[in-house]
C-alpha cells in the first residue's frame, strides 16, 4: 500500500478506526486511528463510518467523511479492509461510486503462517485462530473483482497498479474510484 501511494500522489489510503491497541511501531492517525470502544460506538451510532466489523475481538471501521471528501476532490481512495468490511462497502457506497476490489492472497497457507509468526505480535493460539479465519476468508476471493497472489511484492504492486490504471481508463473521467484490498 505504502509503495503504491508513493508512486501515485493522487491516490490516498483511508486510515481505519480501531479499538485495538497499537502494535509496536504503529502511529495513531497513520496506521490506524486508535479509539476506545465507547468512542467507536459513538462514531458508529453517529453514522460516521461507511462500514464496521468485529475482527478478532476488536472493532474496525472506515471513516465516511474522509472517503467521501477524497472522492469528491478527485482523488483515488484505497481501503485496506477485511472481508466483512468489503462486503458492506460493496453493498453500500459501491453501488454509488466506481469500485474496484482486490483480494490479496498469500502464495500458500504455509507462507501466511510464516508471515504471521515472523511478525511476532500474536501468541501461538492467536496465530491458529487467524489461520482458521484466513482459510474461511480465502473462499470469498471469487467475490472480488480480482484475486492477486502476493508471491513477490514488486510484481504484486505492478499487477495491482496496472489493474487500477486499466479501471481508471475504462470509467468516466468524472467519477473517481474506491479500491478495496
Amino acid at each position: 500500500m505504502d509503495r503504491l501511494l508513493k508512486r501515485h500522489g493522487d491516490w490516498v489510503r483511508s486510515v481505519s478506526v480501531t479499538t485495538r491497541t497499537p502494535r509496536s511501531g504503529e502511529k495513531d492517525g497513520e496506521d490506524y486511528r486508535f479509539v476506545t470502544p465507547k468512542q467507536f460506538s459513538e462514531m458508529e451510532a453517529g453514522g460516521e463510518l461507511l462500514e464496521s466489523a468485529k475482527v478478532f475481538d476488536q472493532w474496525y471501521g472506515t471513516p465516511k467523511r474522509f472517503v467521501l471528501e477524497a472522492l469528491e476532490s478527485g482523488r483515488e481512495v484505497i481501503l485496506a479492509i477485511d472481508v466483512q468490511g468489503a462486503k458492506k462497502i460493496r453493498q453500500g457506497i459501491g453501488r454509488e461510486a466506481a469500485l474496484l476490489s482486490f483480494f490479496i492472497l498469500p502464495p500458500s497457507i504455509k507462507a501466511l503462517r510464516d508471515r504471521l509468526e515472523a511478525r511476532g505480535t500474536e501468541s501461538a493460539g492467536e496465530i491458529e485462530r487467524r489461520m482458521d479465519v484466513a482459510q474461511d476468508e480465502i473462499k470469498d476471493a471469487g467475490s472480488y473483482d480480482h484475486a492477486v497472489v502476493n508471491q513477490n511484492l514488486d510484481q504484486t504492486i505492478l499487477e495491482v497498479e496496472e489493474m487500477i490504471q486499466d479501471f481508471k481508463n475504462k470509467r468516466s473521467k468524472k467519477n473517481n474510484a474506491l479500491h478495496l484490498s
